[in-house]
């Protein structure tokens, strides 16, 4: 058989094998809540929830500057605990002051107050996987587990149309929300949408104020809008202070003020996150592991 003859024979052979591929989609993998308490949404090529057995976060005691926010978003998370009325919560603001730090905490710390039949389920859908809520609803309605879906980030840029599906959701449609699904999202934009898209709808559109107020009304299916603000130079201190104490990092306090206060004046900010770059180059420095 000549080369010619046998490329032939594989090319049709892969266009057999791809055809076969799209009449026999792979198995859906079950959904096993009891794998884990956190997991993530994978939406494609197969939908699952992928188990996450150590989830990366910290303790709720080293959030500081956000103790308002912080008792709110807990005790939401604990009324949805006990089955009790919850709010979805919008975590909106200022970059790296621990909105989803605060998430992670809250589920962590609720869980550790609670049963270990009842523990919630801290399940993470990325921002481009929204338009598969739908899906992931109904996998999760009618469980008896209890699960915070949490974005990320979200937010929508000019163009797209998958915020559509989120309102649809948090409406809960012709069904209803299910009663056992809450959802949490964190942003930089209050109404989860640059200023300069919703000023061109006014420009542009027929009826300016019914396509801007189509716009903003995403934000309003949160019950609770959490902001979130840049800290002072005290908050700041005192986020490198409860790191430099639960870490066990030994550091005279005078020498650790000003490498702080240096560290932020060259990042141009202060923050949760520049404070926790801080002290893990502060650790790596000393010899000290972080936990």
């Amino acid at each position: 058989m000549s080369a010619s003859e046998l490329e032939r024979i594989a090319k049709l052979l892969k266009k057999i094998h791809i055809s076969i591929d799209r009449a026999v989609p792979p198995e859906t993998p079950k959904t096993d809540l009891n794998a884990a308490d956190a997991f993530v949404w994978h939406a494609t090529p197969v939908a699952y929830l992928q188990p996450v057995t150590k989830v990366n976060r910290v303790d709720i005691s080293l959030l500081k500057a956000i103790d308002r926010n912080r008792d709110i978003i807990l005790e939401n998370t604990r009324r949805f605990a006990k089955g009790l009325p919850a709010n979805n919560a919008l975590l909106w603001g200022a970059r790296g002051m621990g909105k989803s730090s605060l998430v992670k905490a809250c589920h962590a710390a609720v869980n550790e107050q609670t049963a270990t039949e009842d523990r919630l389920k801290l399940i993470e859908i990325a921002r481009e996987d929204i338009e598969s809520l739908p899906i992931l609803m109904n996998r999760l309605r009618g469980r008896t587990e209890r699960c915070i879906l949490f974005c990320d980030d979200l937010s929508f840029d000019s163009g797209e149309n998958a915020y559509k599906s989120l309102k649809a959701v948090l409406d809960g449609g012709i069904e209803g929300r299910p009663d056992n699904v809450l959802f949490y999202a964190t942003s930089n934009r209050r109404h989860l949408m640059p200023r300069d898209m919703i000023e061109n709808e006014k420009s542009t559109a027929i009826n300016p104020g019914e396509s801007v107020q189509e716009k903003v009304s995403l934000s309003d299916r949160f019950g609770l809008w959490i902001g979130f603000h840049n800290c002072s130079q005290d908050d700041y201190l005192a986020m490198v202070n409860g790191y430099v104490a639960d870490y066990g990092i030994e550091v005279d306090p005078s020498v650790l003020r000003a490498a702080a206060l240096e560290w932020a004046t060259t990042r141009g900010s202060r923050s949760g996150r520049v404070a926790w770059q801080f002290i893990q180059n502060l650790a790596g420095e000393k010899g000290v592991k972080l936990r």
